[in-house]
């Protein structure tokens, strides 16, 4: 591959390779009702991506310690399995298998850098069928400090050896978007995921994306970002 084309790819999970809302959501209602609260899924898409805690003491209106909580967060924990990992490789969003495969028999060194917590990462990525395509997989529970601080992309390409500013990081967030300029990485969207096309855009020096196979070609286009290069000297000690 040329010295001229980015050298890695760092991806989110949930909302970029995975399209685990849907099944999160359903259980999140579904344990709300366990406990006597209607929630709607509107509700639900609103606490996920927040520790169980806070989630479930949204949802149910409830200190985080109360019993209620409590029992909600067990049944969450007990029934994600089934209800969430059941779907397997039904979970990968269009393209994701193929995608990563084609990004590397181009070279490009895959990683992945998600809040979710080792375990849960690794089974997900084991049980949809893709642990062998991606190298590290660097999560909230191993960095002090979690997205959008740049921490968690800073440590995956360190483990791929990769410097910052030839890394792409592709994520659904405005959060990912600001994590990766604060990194000097090349900043990817996939508007599929959780945030909009204009949330996403307005964060500068963006690629869009509507679709993994866009995302394909366009981490095998993107370049280096030499100005990060320099800019980035300063950080080293």
């Amino acid at each position: 591959m040329s010295t001229e084309t980015i050298k890695a790819a760092i991806f989110d999970l949930d909302g970029t390779l995975a399209n685990t809302r849907p099944a999160i959501s359903r259980l999140l209602v579904k344990v709300a009702s366990e406990q006597g609260r209607a929630v709607t899924t509107r509700q639900a898409a609103s606490a996920m991506g927040k520790p169980p805690g806070t989630a479930f003491g949204q949802l149910l209106g409830m200190p985080e310690d109360h019993d209620t909580v409590l029992t909600a967060i067990s049944r969450y924990r007990e029934q994600f399995a089934c209800e969430v990992l059941g779907e397997g490789p039904q979970l990968l969003f269009p393209g994701v298998a193929a995608g990563l495969s084609a990004l590397r028999a181009h070279g490009i060194e895959l990683a992945v850098a998600t809040s979710k917590a080792t375990r849960s990462a690794e089974t997900l990525l084991e049980v949809m069928g893709i642990r062998d395509l991606l190298g590290p997989v660097v999560c909230q529970d191993v960095v002090r400090r979690g997205k959008p601080h740049p921490e968690l992309v800073l440590r995956a390409a360190a483990e791929v050896g990769v410097p910052p500013w030839e890394c792409a990081y592709v994520g659904d967030t405005v959060g990912d978007m600001r994590m990766a300029v604060t990194a000097r990485m090349e900043p990817i969207a996939v508007t599929y995921g959780v945030g909009s096309f204009g949330e996403l855009a307005a964060v500068a020096g963006t690629r869009m994306c509507s679709s993994f196979k866009d995302v394909v070609s366009t981490v095998a286009a993107s370049r280096p970002r030499p100005m990060a290069a320099v800019g980035a000297q300063p950080r080293r000690r």
